[in-house]
């Protein structure tokens, strides 16, 4: 073995934009391409969006715009008070700058100790700051970190506020597009904790009047028991109700910033809610009774918030401010005031939600045997689950790389193989099915306990006591694309929609798209997903080439398949909006042969002309 000299030449000092291109992952999570919520062009986004809020929840500011071009270019301009004119070059290039270390200035501030508009000026090819401020502009131009351009102070008939406009760097983000319906729903979430501030997303307005009511009745899809309960108190505010389908559903937010990994906020908010009701009904109902088909949202402000990681996805503080009580003490103290004051005053809302916990009760029960047998024959079988191939690094871990944990769940075995043995051992695993797994359209969790394809893959992906420790950040439907394959994607996606529909509102579910074709000549291979992109290889590569078509997964071999699965993987997200009823998408698609969708078939079928020539 050979050992490397230990010397002064070894030791490098980095500055701080190549460190921050070197370690983008310590800055913003993950690269991506945009196909992810998570992928880094978002997180770029929301630093800059950040500091913006900043200013209006110190009272400046009541507008923020963002336009994103076609060409990812981005621009955010808010009319706050604009970056002190003579700090302007430090605040965009120089590291721990900035006046969130006072917390006079910024008491409960989103970003943190000015690293992010420096993370977002190092990962771009193009980055301009502009502060208005008092009748001046100051402009200062980078690219990749590097100044260009550092103009002098002009006269500026401009409102006061600061501009930032900056294009993601090709070179890390290859190949990258703005998915505007995710940043639109990130918007929403600033609207939501920011009521009154009104955002601009390429001309189209965003406000909120009515805070966490509001995000409630954007995201429910689902018939509820009750009117949602809306509580506010200083520095807390929370909705919650219940409605018909399984699982829980839960949106949390420090200082404005979603939390989509929850954290100490809402394990205490969970714990409030149960101990709350069980007091009020003096009962010791189960947890799982009280919070089964919740959705709920809790919005808190603290000072000096420790997050889990720089992209903040998971609050880590245990007190509200220095000298205060703890976060768990607030939110317990919050709802044990104010969740009892409104149940002793809503007699309708008592009824009903405790016919629900009854009902929820009387099921569980009613399984309660079942599941012990299934929950043994589960453990002794995942020991040696030949239908799992897992992948060493875990979503519910806090490993660096933990964000890119994936499952891929397959039909049969030659797909499954060629995945299996193409595939990144440490951050990929592969569920096998075996032939079309069960419609689960319109019965009970039962089910998932009575089939051991369902029970199995429940308990793969670590979700039959809620998806808090789900272990795989992506979990990827991998079927062909022929009628066979669709079938199969629907009755997956209809047994999450049914029994985990939290996973799908929490962007976990993808499909995989596959090449339809492989376009080569002699030098160059090109894989394509469409039609129309086959068309254009041909005229790439000229007219003497070889198209073959690929109509099942297990025609691709493990080679290719790295092609695929790799950083070129291309993902289709499974999205609900909130046009889109649960019940109503379950039984259309799902029940009985209704004309209904007797008609929509007809209107809708089509044979692609590749399909005629086999014929």
């Amino acid at each position: 073995m050979v050992v490397e000299q230990y010397t002064e030449d070894t030791i490098q000092t980095l500055e701080w934009k190549e460190h921050i291109r070197k370690r983008p992952g310590m800055y913003i999570g993950k690269l991506g391409d945009g196909s992810s919520a998570d992928d880094g062009i978002y997180v770029l986004i929301k630093e800059v969006i950040d500091n913006s809020v900043d200013e209006y929840m110190m009272g400046y500011g009541k507008k923020i715009e963002i336009d994103i071009s076609e060409d990812g270019k981005v621009r955010v301009r808010d009319y706050g008070r604009g970056v002190p004119l003579g700090k302007v070059l430090d605040v965009a290039s120089r590291m721990n700058t900035g006046a969130k270390y006072d917390s006079r200035v910024f008491k409960k501030s989103v970003g943190l100790n000015g690293v992010g508009i420096k993370a977002v000026n190092a990962l771009s090819q193009m980055f301009i700051i502009r502060s208005f401020r008092e009748g001046q502009m100051k402009e200062v131009v980078f690219e990749r970190g590097n100044i260009v351009e550092d103009k002098p102070l002009t006269p500026s008939q401009e409102k006061n506020g600061t501009e930032v406009i900056f294009r993601p760097d090709e070179q890390l983000f290859p190949g990258y597009k703005y998915r505007l319906s995710i940043v639109e729903n990130m918007i929403k979430n600033y609207t939501y904790l920011n009521t009154g501030l009104k955002f601009y997303l390429n001309g189209q307005e965003f406000v909120s009047d009515n805070g966490l009511l509001d995000l409630l009745n954007e995201k429910i899809n689902t018939e509820i028991l009750y009117p949602i309960i809306h509580l506010k108190g200083e520095d807390i505010e929370v909705a919650l109700t219940h409605g018909r389908q399984y699982g829980e559903e839960y949106y949390s937010f420090v200082n404005g910033q979603y939390t989509p990994q929850g954290g100490t906020h809402l394990l205490a908010f969970k714990e409030a809610i149960v101990k709350t009701i069980r007091d009020f009904y003096k009962k010791n109902f189960h947890f799982s009774d009280i919070r089964t088909s919740i959705i709920a949202a809790i919005s808190i402000k603290i000072e000096d918030p420790v997050f889990e990681s720089q992209t903040k996805t998971k609050l880590g503080s245990k007190d509200m401010w220095p000298g205060g009580p703890s976060v768990r003490q607030f939110i317990m103290d919050f709802m044990k005031t104010e969740l009892d004051n409104y149940l002793h005053k809503n007699e309708q809302v008592v009824q009903a939600l405790l016919k629900k916990i009854q009902e929820s009760e009387k099921e569980r029960k009613a399984i309660q045997n079942i599941q012990k047998i299934s929950r043994l024959k589960s453990r002794k079988v995942s020991l040696h689950n030949k239908k799992l191939r897992d992948c060493d690094i875990h979503y519910n871990t806090n490993h660096s790389r933990r964000d890119e944990s994936t499952i891929f769940i397959t039909e049969g075995d030659s797909a499954s193989g060629s995945i299996t043995k193409a595939r990144d051992v440490a951050t990929q695993a592969v569920f096998s099915l075996r032939g079309k797994p069960l419609n689960t359209y319109g019965l009970t969790k039962k089910v998932i306990y009575e089939n051991d394809e369902f029970n199995l893959l429940q308990a793969a992906l670590n979700i039959e006591e809620g998806v808090e420790n789900l272990r795989y950040n992506k979990i990827v439907i991998a079927t062909d694309a022929d009628v066979d394959g669709m079938h199969i994607r629907l009755l997956l996606i209809t047994f999450f929609l049914q029994f985990f529909p939290e996973l799908i509102k929490n962007g976990h579910l993808f499909v995989l798209q596959t090449p339809l074709f492989r376009v080569r000549n002699k030098q160059k291979t090109i894989y394509c997903y469409s039609e129309d992109e086959k068309q254009k290889a041909i005229q790439k590569l000229g007219g003497n080439v070889e198209i073959t078509r690929f109509k099942g997964l297990g025609e691709i071999s493990p080679g290719e398949f790295k092609e695929f699965i790799g950083k070129n993987m291309r993902l289709e997200p499974v999205v609900l909006t909130k046009e889109d009823s649960i019940n109503e998408l379950l039984s259309f698609y799902m029940g009985k042969n209704t004309p209904k969708r007797q008609e929509f078939i007809i209107e809708n079928l089509r044979i692609d002309e590749e399909y005629k020539a086999d014929i």
